[in-house]
């Protein structure tokens, strides 16, 4: 056999697991008298070229044990066979394969404008120069060498470094012979040869279940059956359309024996039913992307494209979204890309250096949460967040993106003391870099996936976090209205007899409720850590703890903005929310919280069906007081009005615990029909209210011309409908 080509000094660094350019040196090499091919192959003791039916013995390179040469006369497809310690098997080489990658991808990624990240980076199955394996391409620009390891090479990074792709940073390899299920890693060699933590991929699309932490090759498309939804949602995100949010944590909605977390097949069943039975227009999902520690709910995110594998896989939460779609429910999942965990096989230092987040703690960590901040100004950071954003509509059908603490993305001094932050370029506290993101993911959303909606947690007076991002505004299509939730709940939780030293906080919302297209959130942060339920915030005995949130609900339902409940509010479950077991559903064996499930079902029905309590949500055409300044005796009153045509709704609340017999003034003369009481018995209440309805009389009351005596039951609300 000839003598080998190949260099000393490039051998040394392969069989050591340093050299830069793997492909450079092994597989088939033109030289002087025809091929040579060079292969690493630790654990073999002899090595066969396998072509057709011709078998060729490589040749050992001297004193590096695993490191063989073989010439050929001429260029040919080839396996090999190894024997070794007893064994024999065959494979295909990795280093024959050309790139998968194109020159347009190479482009696109090294200008930072791939749109579609995930078609190019991560884990594919794929058919490659007519031979089945999985192509893995991952972005690590300061990295000395990468590999990609997993059972398949024993976890040994010299055995598959893979081939750089010029400027980009991007590394890639074709893999023959893996398929679907494949735990992987990148093994990262950092500037100077330092050696990091096995990582996870920043765009694997499957993972293993925690506490493990590999990423698994996943296949992401199939079929779906909900054209007739994506036909119409756009209708149904509109600032008119009905919008009533039913938030869930999937771990924790309903357990199975054993307190066994559901799948996404059971949830597609059990919770998709529910909330269709409830009336609820979408389920928001706390985050689904994979995420290692239970007690964050999904807001400290690893894994970015993955569905969490606490449910099942990817394309069982595609068959969850396609059941909601096909019940008529829209789908929203939280989305985090305000931070990220410092977990060693995640984004910090991932390739040896602050490539995801800041090099400095005062722009790059986030104290509150022990977390790291995305380097936005980054055109690679900001391509990989907005392209996450596209891919879970693009790849799941998902309706809306909520997008997580919004606040500390805009606010570069969020949470911090003086000198913990660094101003930006016009000294400022304004996140330019964040700001720019959270735009060019609004404009490229709703862009490419016209009738989706993306709903802002804002919890500040940042001017325009829901007008149009070609109006100086973020672009978002809603904003959470954190100021009423915190106003109202305060006042609710206050005795009756101090609320009329706090009346205007129910009122203060109106003042600002047409700045922003509000959502009116009840989420699953107002229960927890230790703030109680619902229910145990409201004030006196059991009879009026629930009068009391019945009425709340009633006030909430009749408010301007679209409605969010957090699961098990809906039937005033008694203890605070626990992650780790499911909501009390045996509370509904007690008849005080059937009926308040009752109630939030016929509280979205008839904000379904009633044209004047959503179709002008956020426009003030659709809003006016009849009395707001009543402190004394408790009560608010207010007319709701939809376009021409469209019957209006009187809502009128008494929040103390006395009955009354209330003259109030009617914008039209005639019968009102009573279309909700929550002092009915069917909800719990005493079944007090106006005998189906009122008929106006000519006594000029609260400035309209006409009025009627109306009944109002202690901590109720009542809605009385024209005609």
């Amino acid at each position: 056999m000839a003598e080998t080509t190949l260099d000393r000094g490039a051998a040394e660094a392969i069989a050591g697991g340093w050299h830069g350019d793997p492909f450079g040196v092994l597989g088939p090499h033109k030289v002087a008298r025809g091929w040579e091919v060079r292969a690493f192959v630790p654990g073999a003791e002899r090595l066969w070229l396998v072509t057709g039916r011709t078998e060729v013995e490589a040749m050992p390179y001297p004193g590096l044990p695993g490191l063989f040469t073989c010439t050929l006369a001429r260029k040919a497809t080839y396996r090999f066979r190894a024997e070794g310690h007893g064994n024999t098997w065959q494979f295909d080489d990795p280093y024959r394969f050309g790139p998968v990658l194109g020159e347009l991808d190479e482009y696109l990624l090294g200008e930072g404008s791939h749109r579609r990240l995930w078609q190019a980076l991560g884990a594919h199955v794929m058919c490659h120069e007519g031979v089945d394996g999985v192509h893995f391409a991952v972005w690590a620009p300061n990295a000395e060498r990468v590999s990609v390891v997993g059972d398949f090479n024993v976890w040994d990074g010299r055995r598959n470094p893979m081939r750089r792709r010029g400027a980009t940073g991007v590394w890639e390899i074709f893999m023959p012979g893996l398929g679907e299920g494949v735990a992987y890693k990148y093994e990262i060699r950092g500037p100077g040869g330092a050696v990091m933590p096995l990582k996870a991929d920043p765009v694997g699309f499957g993972s293993e279940h925690p506490p493990a932490t590999a990423s698994v090759v996943r296949t992401i498309r199939g079929d779906w059956h909900d054209k007739v939804w994506m036909d119409s949602r756009a209708a149904r995100h509109g600032i008119d359309a009905p919008i009533s949010v039913y938030e869930v944590h999937l771990g924790s909605w309903r357990r199975a024996p054993g307190n066994r977390m559901l799948s996404y097949l059971e949830l597609a069943d059990q919770l998709v039913d529910y909330a269709a039975e409830m009336g609820f227009t979408h389920i928001e999902c706390l985050p689904v992307s994979e995420y290692p520690f239970d007690g964050s709910w999904g807001y400290q995110p690893v894994g970015m494209f993955a569905p969490t594998i606490r449910h099942g896989t990817p394309s069982e939460f595609r068959a969850f979204v396609d059941a909601a779609h096909r019940r008529g429910l829209g789908v929203i999942l939280d989305w985090v890309p305000g931070h990220f965990p410092t977990d060693p096989h995640g984004l910090g230092r991932f390739d040896g250096t602050a490539l995801y987040e800041h090099e400095d703690p005062r722009e790059g960590f986030h104290q509150d949460w022990n977390t790291l901040i995305y380097n936005y100004g980054r055109v690679e950071v900001k391509n990989y967040l907005v392209s996450n954003a596209l891919y879970w509509l693009e790849e799941y059908h998902i309706d809306g993106l909520r997008v997580d603490a919004v606040a500390s993305m805009l606010y570069r001094d969020y949470s911090r003391k003086p000198g913990e932050w660094i101003p930006n370029k016009d000294g400022g506290r304004e996140n330019y870099e964040a700001i720019d993101v959270l735009r060019s993911m609004n404009v490229t959303a709703y862009g490419d996936c016209p009738g989706i909606m993306t709903i802002a947690e804002e919890s500040t007076a940042f001017p325009g976090v829901s007008r149009p991002a070609n109006w100086g505004g973020l672009g978002f299509g809603f904003k959470w209205n954190m100021g009423w939730m915190n106003d109202t709940l305060s006042y609710m939780q206050k005795d009756p007899i101090y609320r009329k030293y706090h009346h205007h906080q129910m009122t203060f919302g109106l003042v600002y409720a047409w700045s922003e297209n509000y959502i009116l959130p009840i989420s699953h942060d107002e229960v927890v850590h230790g703030k109680g339920s619902m229910l145990s915030k409201m004030p006196g005995n059991a009879w009026e703890r629930f009068a009391n949130l019945r009425a709340y609900y009633g006030f909430m339902w009749a408010h301007p903005g679209k409605k969010l409940l957090f699961m098990g509010q809906e039937f005033a479950q008694g203890a605070e929310w626990n992650h780790n077991r499911s909501l009390d559903w045996h509370q509904l064996d007690i008849a005080e919280h059937r009926g308040m499930q009752s109630l939030v079902r016929d509280l979205n029905r008839i904000y379904r069906e009633t044209r004047a309590l959503h179709v002008n949500d956020t426009r003030p055409e659709g809003f006016a007081w009849i009395e707001s300044n009543d402190a004394e005796a408790g009560v608010y009153a207010w007319v709701r009005k939809g376009e021409e045509g469209d019957r209006p709704v009187v809502a009128v609340v008494n929040m103390t615990p006395l009955e009354r017999q209330y003259r109030l003034g009617l914008p039209h003369p005639g019968k009102w029909t009573e279309i909700l009481n929550t002092d009915a018995a069917i909800y719990g209440g005493g079944n007090r209210g106006n005998l189906g309805g009122v008929t106006t009389e000519p006594t000029p009351w609260h400035g309209l011309p006409q009025s009627a005596l109306v009944t109002l039951p202690p901590l109720s609300a009542v809605y009385l409908q024209q005609g």
